[in-house]
């Protein structure tokens, strides 16, 4: 059977099947994304042996699709690690003990905002920020009372600020290297939309942040009950500073997860100098089970280890095997070319670069596809009309990577989820900083504030 081009109808009409299906499994039935992503990988399958297409293409498709997210895999495994050492070490623990003293219950979402923020720009990772920092402030806010989901949206609204603001931030680099602008300029140029959005954001915390209220015999308690279970002490701040230091020497995740994991285990040597290898072994496989007196403790530091990411490299393989068979049968692609050819107005075009990292989020579920995709695609549209590069990987990063975290069955939602307990759809309404970017991204290119133009243009 003869393959065919793929026409820009019957992509649409496929991206759109697929989209109403993970839609309705997903929101409508709550059902968790695992499975309707399989059903639409059948689906595409079926459709794309109809359409001439081998098993070959299907297989190569979406080993395509896998190869993209083996680092990330390997760093989501690594993390599930380090956040069970962290906790037995009693560095988690020690850095909500040491909240509880400094943060003020009415001020605390802002102040998880700001610190994720600060600690985002520092590393260079948002998943780093929220599966160590996050974690920490989140077991903060659940013994303040304060609404998870609320809590959430302020962790990974600071992760991501960070993370997209960071020199170091892979996503960052990224987004300057397609669209072939310099990476400090690029992230100079970026503060037209961010710092609108991040002071919205800090106003919208501030705000919903003093609509409840704390219990200080409550914290009182928790801070006790930490204090009675765990070694609570200044050394916590040992693979802290480990973690900066491999960031300001720009060592890569892989290696400066290792140091810290390996750091964290001397410490714990030293703090129980008997512990069985097996027990140990356990701890990184299995995660780190609380066994205190309070259920509310237990619930919140039973976490961590090898097998709790799991779950999360599930979604990830299925949603990237369905996200590159769409690449391999050109079917995003598709969609995609008659956009660029029409599009001559700076304001359309960069609200259509928008919507096209965010379609890609929908549709692939990986951040670097989201940037990587619109940028080749759209590149020949911003040199025609002779906007510079950086109005262009400005765009890629308020449309693509920051996007990512909204999605269930993205590699960044999914991951913020499970690390944290909280489901995609309930912090969505409270991750205001991911929500704001794009908005001021396409107010600048339609009023034209912060737009900047190839240098021939001025």
């Amino acid at each position: 059977m003869k393959k065919k081009k793929v026409k820009f109808s019957e992509s649409i009409i496929i991206l759109a099947v697929l989209l109403i299906i993970l839609g309705i499994a997903v929101i409508h039935f709550g059902i968790s994304p695992e499975v309707p992503v399989l059903f639409t990988v059948l689906l595409l399958t079926f459709w794309a042996r109809l359409r001439g297409f081998s098993w070959q293409d299907v297989q190569d498709g979406i080993k395509e699709g896998i190869s993209v997210a083996i680092i990330p895999i390997f760093i989501f495994i690594l993390i599930g690690a380090l956040i069970a050492v962290w906790i037995q070490a009693g560095i988690i623990p020690s850095i909500m003990v040491l909240g509880f003293k400094l943060i003020s219950g009415n001020f605390f979402v802002p102040s998880v905002f700001l610190v994720c923020s600060i600690v985002g720009v520092a590393i260079g990772s948002g998943f780093t920020t929220i599966s160590t920092v996050g974690i920490a402030l989140f077991g903060i806010g659940a013994s303040m009372n304060a609404n998870p989901a609320l809590v959430a949206g302020a962790i990974i609204s600071g992760a991501v600020f960070g993370d997209k603001m960071s020199p170091l931030s892979d996503s960052t680099n990224l987004s300057s290297a397609v669209a072939e602008s310099e990476l400090f300029a690029h992230i100079k140029n970026m503060m037209w939309s961010t710092i609108p959005s991040f002071l919205v954001s800090f106003i919208l915390f501030w705000i919903l942040g003093n609509s409840g209220k704390m219990d200080p015999t409550k914290i009182e308690k928790t801070a006790h009950v930490l204090e009675q279970n765990f070694t609570i002490s200044w050394w916590a701040v040992l693979p802290i500073i480990a973690m900066l230091i491999c960031a300001w020497r720009k060592i890569p995740a892989i290696p400066t997860l290792f140091i810290n994991i390996t750091i964290t285990v001397i410490m714990i040597f030293i703090q129980n100098p008997h512990i069985a290898l097996g027990s140990l072994n356990d701890l990184v496989m299995n995660g780190f089970v609380a066994k205190t007196s309070d259920k509310n403790v237990n619930a919140l530091l039973t976490r961590g280890g090898i097998s709790s990411m799991m779950a999360t490299v599930a979604l990830i393989i299925s949603t990237l095997s369905l996200g590159g068979m769409l690449m391999k049968f050109n079917i995003v692609q598709s969609a995609m070319e008659p956009l660029v050819k029409h599009l001559k107005k700076p304001g359309r075009l960069i609200t259509v670069t928008i919507l096209s990292g965010i379609c890609i989020n929908l549709f692939v579920g990986e951040q670097y596809l989201s940037v990587i995709l619109p940028g080749r695609a759209f590149k020949p549209a911003y040199d025609k009309i002779k906007l510079s590069p950086l109005a262009l990987s400005r765009v890629l990063e308020d449309g693509g990577s920051v996007i990512n975290y909204l999605i269930p069955w993205g590699v960044a939602g999914s991951f913020a989820a499970s690390t944290l307990g909280v489901p995609v759809l309930a912090f969505i309404p409270f991750t205001f900083f991911s929500l704001l970017s794009p908005v001021f991204s396409i107010l600048s290119g339609v009023t034209g504030i912060g737009l900047k133009w190839a240098e021939d243009k001025k």
